[in-house]
């Protein structure tokens, strides 16, 4: 269903709130509060029962549950005085008072889209962050490390994850997670730093129990990986690097580099989740130039479902500057390296450069230009057998 009221357009299906055309950045617990009292806006919602639906039987206090409902008012224009649209009903918890409309979300990209085969959980860092981490599947373990942009229930829907994510299942246990600032973990976290995100990974390595597995770095999320594998060699069974590297754009040192990381991030700052904006388009073809029209649209309504501007901002700053050089050497693992050929976003030379240095790694170039390669293309299956071979592979 898709929800209008007032001046607002919410759609429970693709995380998005608009108005007036504009979609309005929601972290996911405040999203989760509105779109529950909009989804029963014809009776009062308890307080237990909102935090049972949107927090998952996890204990909630008081002060957090106050907090997501302001902001859920801010989000809509009320406030806690007026109380238009959220009002609070003394001594039995909330309801939705505006005047709702709602439509059938026909023709929509994931209308009758099956439910993630997947179970989620919650994990709490050492400083207090809220890590949302799920499984899928059963056998040996694959963990993917959490890159740019997540969401652990979007990317089960998307046509960028969803067919690699059904690949995997079907012969191995998939953990995947969202790193602080993104996704269904918490996105006001205050400092984003590279330390914080290799602890994230370790807190949700903690908290699932698994002693050892295959471990899946795409992108930036390669960096995390090889950070994890040099330090606990006898963890990491497989390790899996796809577009990734191990210098940051600032660490390259190139003043081209340079100059066009500080040019994406002031454009981000001006244009992330924007509908308008024409960082959008730009966004999707520079990762995906080869994609198609459903993936592009999924892929650029990432910016405003995965995370906010200033988390986007923050992240993009850590990727640009991380630096795992000396850790290369130290990989024990046995690695595989895919990469595509001709993408813009990690060059081909940054493959090379792990490669070169890991010992014993495998090598593999895709004939692509995106950077993270579609399940349409030929070298997608090529990617997808070349890693079904290499898990089964002995260490």
């Amino acid at each position: 269903m898709i929800y209008r009221f007032g001046g607002y357009t919410l759609d429970p299906s693709t995380y998005d709130l608009q108005y007036g055309g504009e979609s309005i950045p929601v972290e996911p617990q405040v999203f989760g509060v509105l779109a529950y009292l909009i989804e029963n806006h014809d009776r009062a919602v308890s307080r237990d029962e909102l935090i049972d639906a949107v927090w998952q039987g996890r204990i909630v206090s008081d002060a957090t549950l106050s907090s997501r409902i302001s902001a859920a008012r801010t989000a809509v224009g009320d406030t806690g005085r007026d109380q238009n649209i959220i009002r609070t009903i003394p001594r039995r918890g909330f309801r939705f008072v505006a005047a709702v409309s709602i439509d059938e979300a026909i023709g929509k990209p994931n209308a009758g889209a099956p439910q993630a085969p997947q179970t989620i959980r919650y994990c709490t860092t050492a400083d207090n962050v809220q890590l949302a981490y799920s499984f899928a599947g059963t056998g040996p373990t694959l963990l993917k490390v959490a890159n740019w942009l997540n969401h652990l229930e979007f990317d089960w829907i998307s046509p960028m994850w969803a067919p690699l994510f059904h690949e995997f299942i079907g012969y191995r246990q998939l953990l995947r997670y969202d790193s602080r600032g993104v996704g269904l973990s918490d996105w006001d976290v205050g400092d984003i730093t590279f330390d914080l995100v290799v602890d994230d990974l370790e807190a949700v390595i903690d908290a699932s129990g698994t002693e050892t597995f295959a471990l899946l770095g795409v992108s930036q999320g390669a960096a995390i990986a090889i950070d994890y594998a040099a330090r606990h060699p006898e963890r990491v069974t497989h390790l899996i690097l796809w577009g990734g590297f191990a210098r940051g754009r600032r660490q390259r040192g190139s003043p081209e580099d340079r100059a066009e990381s500080e040019a994406f991030i002031t454009l981000m700052r001006q244009g992330w989740g924007k509908e308008t904006s024409p960082f959008r388009q730009m966004f999707a073809s520079l990762y995906l130039p080869d994609a198609n029209d459903e993936q592009i649209k999924w892929w650029t309504d990432m910016q405003r479902i995965a995370t906010s501007p200033e988390n986007a901002v923050h992240l993009r700053e850590v990727i640009d500057d991380l630096a795992v050089t000396d850790d290369l050497g130290k990989v024990q693992t046995p690695t595989l390296i895919l990469h595509s050929e001709r993408e813009a976003v990690a060059p081909l030379s940054e493959a090379r450069f792990m490669a070169a240095r890991i010992p014993n790694a495998k090598f593999v170039a895709l004939d692509s230009a995106n950077h993270l390669v579609v399940h349409q293309e030929p070298a997608w299956r090529r990617a997808v057998d070349v890693i079904k071979a290499f898990l089964a592979s002995t260490p």
